[in-house]
């Protein structure tokens, strides 16, 4: 592998920008694909996310536009990306790589007003970068040709697959001149990936710049048991971030969007720099969300897995998985958010009851164990404090519309306060003499208010008198009414 930029082949204004930028040495991926890639040889990149997959063809790329012009509404090279926010990292790569030339670039993604894409297009792009719905929808209004690309970019493809943009991508492959130059990258490679290789790409030279599916050895990677218990495991979470050590920012992942926005808005409670990021937001309040956090003004950055791939945040000393990512190949992409660049990072995951089987699949994918930790202070939880109206209490309690009469536990403790303890039963008990009755059996004193019996007189109002049972009633509601003749 050489030892910097200047031996891979790439022009002269490239490898300035690149030292501009503060990079010296390719990494492995670099080292072998650019060489390939200036030969404009189809090519099939597998590395783990964070070893400069980006660079590696926007590098290249460059050079290779350097000769040629744009034409109104065909762009000569097309970049497709899975979300927005890697398009839009890709865009920044290309701004910063590109500073020495004279290139147009258009970004075409959802969230952006349609007119000003369309003022771009119609002055013609030497670089397209975009997702493949929004493009279609461009190619279908008549906005964009494709039939000039010289040079076709599949990035990301596993996710594209996950994401169900094999169709689509289909689509845009049929539409491109059969004479192109065609790179795919990914961090992970299956059966399906590789039998789409062989459709989209001719005779592609492979790049291995490390094993499929491995972690960078740069992460110190942990698993935590946690409850499956909403706001228990919210807690754990809170313990686990304030005793890591070394923490400046964190992203953590759910695997639903709904659940980005709760513990987003609990950590915000908390009194946590926090803010969520996932797709139902719109572009607008996802990239501001991205830049505060790229910008130490957010401390924690609660994300679905839109933010797990392609993403280059290089200062993320954190990673916490929330829950146990349902895909194993999305643990690999989530992790590699930290340890960037040759830095070190820690990766946390909490690990419910029923996560065993995705944890399974984690461990056999990526082929190496992974320490547990233990939640901190969980020595002992404190009891929580008896409710006023507890379970037990509740079952104790007479229901409404029962009143006056005593539940079953009631009436057990009444009848066992009335028995002495010391006093066997008797085998045949005697009749209680009728002028003195027993304590149990002696008559209640009368109840006050409404629930108070009038003793029965003479004057009493019958049964179903218009007057109520109350017993002082006036003595002329009682007379009999006179009848007229």
């Amino acid at each position: 592998m050489t030892d910097d930029f200047s031996g891979l082949g790439l022009s002269s204004k490239v490898t300035d920008a690149v030292a501009e930028a503060g990079y010296t040495k390719p990494t492995e991926i670099q080292a072998q694909a650019i060489p390939h890639l200036l030969q404009k040889k189809d090519l099939i990149g597998i590395a783990q996310t964070g070893t400069g997959k980006t660079a590696s063809f926007v590098l290249p790329m460059l050079t290779l536009l350097e000769a040629g012009r744009a034409r109104a509404r065909m762009p000569r090279t097309l970049i497709l990306e899975p979300t927005r926010e890697l398009a839009a990292q890709v865009a920044d790569n290309f701004e910063k790589y590109g500073k020495n030339h004279r290139l147009s670039m258009a970004l075409i993604i959802g969230g952006v007003s349609f007119e000003d894409q369309n003022k771009k297009l119609d002055r013609g792009v030497d670089v397209l970068i975009a997702t493949p719905g929004r493009l279609l929808d461009q190619f279908d209004r008549g906005k964009i040709l494709l039939t000039g690309v010289e040079i076709l970019v599949i990035d990301e493809a596993d996710r594209m697959l996950d994401m169900g943009f094999i169709d689509d991508i289909e689509k845009i492959c049929s539409r491109l001149p059969p004479r192109r130059q065609t790179m795919l990258f990914s961090a992970t490679m299956d059966a399906q990936i590789e039998r789409l290789t062989k459709k989209f790409l001719k005779d592609p030279v492979h790049v291995h710049a490390s094993r499929a599916a491995s972690t960078a050895e740069t992460i110190d990677q942990k698993l935590v048991r946690a409850s499956s218990k909403p706001d228990e495991k919210r807690k754990a979470l809170r313990a686990r971030i304030d005793a890591a050590e070394g923490l400046t920012n964190a992203i953590i992942f759910c695997n639903r969007k709904r659940d980005v926005a709760t513990l987003a808005r609990s950590l915000q409670r908390h009194g946590y720099s926090a803010g969520a990021l996932h797709g139902d937001m719109d572009q607008k309040s996802r990239m501001e969300t991205l830049d505060a956090f790229k910008h130490n003004q957010l401390t924690l950055l609660v994300a679905s897995d839109v933010a797990a791939r392609g993403l280059d945040i290089p200062a993320v000393s954190h990673v916490f998985n929330f829950d146990v990512p349902v895909h194993a190949e999305d643990y690999v992409h989530r992790i590699g958010r930290t340890g960037r660049a040759g830095r070190s990072g820690v990766a946390y995951t909490l690990v419910c009851p029923g996560d065993e089987k995705h944890l399974d699949a984690i461990l056999s994918l990526i082929q190496k164990p992974i320490e547990w930790v233990e939640e901190p202070g969980k020595a002992k939880a404190p009891a929580r404090p008896a409710s006023p109206a507890s379970e037990d209490e509740t079952k104790e309690k007479p229901s409404r519309g029962r009143r006056g009469r005593a539940t079953k536990p009631a009436k057990a403790a009444a009848s066992e306060e009335a028995a002495p303890a010391t006093s066997p039963a008797p085998a045949s008990p005697a009749p209680a003499p009728a002028e003195k009755p027993s304590p149990a059996e002696k008559p209640k004193p009368a109840a006050s208010g409404r629930n108070r019996k009038a003793a029965p007189t003479a004057e009493a109002p019958p049964a179903n008198s218009p007057f109520g049972d109350a017993e002082l009633i006036p003595a002329f509601l009682l007379r009999p009414a006179r009848t007229l003749q």
